[in-house]
């Protein structure tokens, strides 16, 4: 066989990797749309989501979220000067600040959570339960297989 070559089970996961990286696509432009009326973006709304754990680092959050760590700390500077997060001490590392909301974060978050409650009870009764858990087995099993692969040597 032709090391270009793919096989049928190959041929597949490039089949559905290419539909994942359109769902995703899809999935950032309605995040925008859900968080446009608050001011928002699905970037800062994935953050201030995650401040919303208050016991989450900057990095921890980028690890999260499967973002860039210095993305992260930017969007989290602006959330910053806007009043929408805070920096709390980090116990367990001095320079590591804990990204925690403030009570404007929670609000524009609870605006937008409300939004995204009615978008994805639609979707969801479209789509159905038993497929999008099916679905979403499948995309978990493969993300635990890339960290497992991304631990090892390579080949």
């Amino acid at each position: 066989m032709d090391s270009s070559s793919r096989t049928s089970s190959g041929d597949a996961f490039a089949a559905f990797a290419i539909s994942v990286l359109r769902l995703a696509g899809h999935l950032t432009s309605e995040g925008d749309r859900l968080a446009q009326p608050s001011g928002q973006t699905s970037a800062r709304w994935q953050v201030l989501a995650a401040a919303r754990h208050g016991n989450m680092s900057v990095a921890e959050a980028a690890r999260a979220l499967g973002l860039a760590r210095q993305g992260v700390q930017r969007i989290a500077d602006v959330l910053k000067t806007e009043d929408l997060i805070d920096y709390r001490e980090n116990p367990l590392h001095r320079r590591a600040k804990l990204i925690v909301l403030t009570p404007g974060g929670e609000k524009v978050l609870a605006e937008i959570t409300a939004r995204q409650a009615i978008w994805a009870n639609a979707l969801g009764s479209e789509i159905g339960e038993e497929r999008l858990r099916q679905a979403t087995v499948l995309a978990t099993e493969i993300i635990a297989l890339f960290r497992e692969r991304g631990k090892a040597a390579p080949p």
